[in-house]
């Protein structure tokens, strides 16, 4: 079995080392194959599902939790099986509810943590979530607020843990003193943008992240489909996304050299992705978001690659990063 489990940052709980995503559940993907999928992640060892109280969107919002809830009502031990994570930050507009209109829809207070928290419950069909991830900085908002609201959901045991997800490395460094101040545990985990395309966490986010204990659990590891063989499906016409042809003709050198290395050793480039990822230490579990069974089964495929350091510096070379952690990439 090529998944494995490790905890949380410098918590106890364990995870699989792929985070199934399902923000495709429901307007990408039906109920019905978005249930084999749940059911086949299980199966592979896969006991981290992450969603968000948005996704859904052209549906309704809200709409994949409840497409969650009703694959844990089957029963069969679900619950049990899984760490089960997701948001609160976004809107959630919901066509029985009238529409939000608390600043613009979007804030951690306390009014709203509260909200969202009972919404999430009641859709996904559970009594708690293990990790409940701020969506995005609220700079508004004190600290005492959100963090007050986080204590009071997790006396009630309606929250396990607390995460952050597009938080800045201040953000984060902020968050966590302010929660130790009060005697709580803090931030677990950190969820942001993190590839080889895209490589800006590790100047401050992930030093952020080694700091405090946390776990880094990357999303957009194939860079919205750059890195899953975009230049080969681009000359078979399979692509017609316009942002994804900007930034292959952006970045069509360092493309050719990718996928032409992925050639060379035998592996996809969606897999070399993911496992580039998942060799980094710093790295809990990157989300997957399969659309279809096949692209799950490929991402596991993944867990079992080992790149050796031939194939890291090369990797690095093709796409190198920010110069290391800050202020060292930048100044003496």
């Amino acid at each position: 079995m090529a998944i494995k489990h490790k905890r949380l940052g410098n918590k106890g709980v364990l995870v699989s080392n792929l985070c199934l995503g399902t923000m495709n559940f429901g307007w990408h993907t039906s109920e019905e194959e978005s249930f084999k999928i749940m059911d086949r992640a299980l199966e592979l060892g896969i006991n981290f599902f992450d969603t968000a109280d948005v996704y859904g969107w052209s549906v309704e919002h809200g709409y994949t939790e409840e497409i969650i809830g009703r694959w844990l009502a089957q029963g069969g031990g679900r619950r049990d099986a899984i760490v089960l994570a997701t948001k609160v930050y976004n809107p959630v507009d919901r066509k029985e509810n009238l529409p939000e209109v608390n600043s613009d829809g979007r804030s951690l207070s306390a009014y709203k943590i509260r909200k969202h928290c009972e919404g999430s419950l009641k859709r996904l069909q559970t009594d708690h979530i293990d990790l409940y991830q701020m969506h995005h900085i609220d700079r508004e908002c004190p600290w005492d607020e959100i963090w007050d609201s986080f204590r009071t959901l997790k006396n009630q045991g309606k929250v396990v843990y607390a995460g952050s997800s597009n938080f800045a490395g201040w953000d984060i460094a902020t968050a966590c003193e302010e929660a130790s101040k009060r005697g709580m545990s803090g931030l677990v985990s950190e969820q942001s943008i993190y590839n080889l395309e895209n490589r800006m966490l590790e100047l401050e986010v992930i030093p952020a992240c080694k700091h405090y204990g946390m776990g880094l659990i990357p999303w957009s590891p194939l860079s919205g489909g750059f890195l899953a063989g975009a230049l080969k499906k681009s000359l078979d016409g399979r692509r017609k996304d316009e942002n994804l042809a900007k930034l292959i003709e952006k970045k069509r050198t360092q493309l050719e050299q990718y996928e032409s290395l992925c050639e060379k050793i035998g592996y996809a480039p969606s897999e070399i992705a993911l496992a580039w990822l998942m060799n980094n230490p710093v790295v809990t579990a990157p989300i997957i978001g399969p659309r279809t069974m096949e692209q799950l089964e490929s991402a596991v495929r993944a867990a079992s690659i080992q790149l050796d350091e031939e194939i890291l510096k090369k990797l690095d070379e093709i796409f190198p990063g920010p110069g290391g952690e800050a202020p060292g990439a930048y100044a003496w």
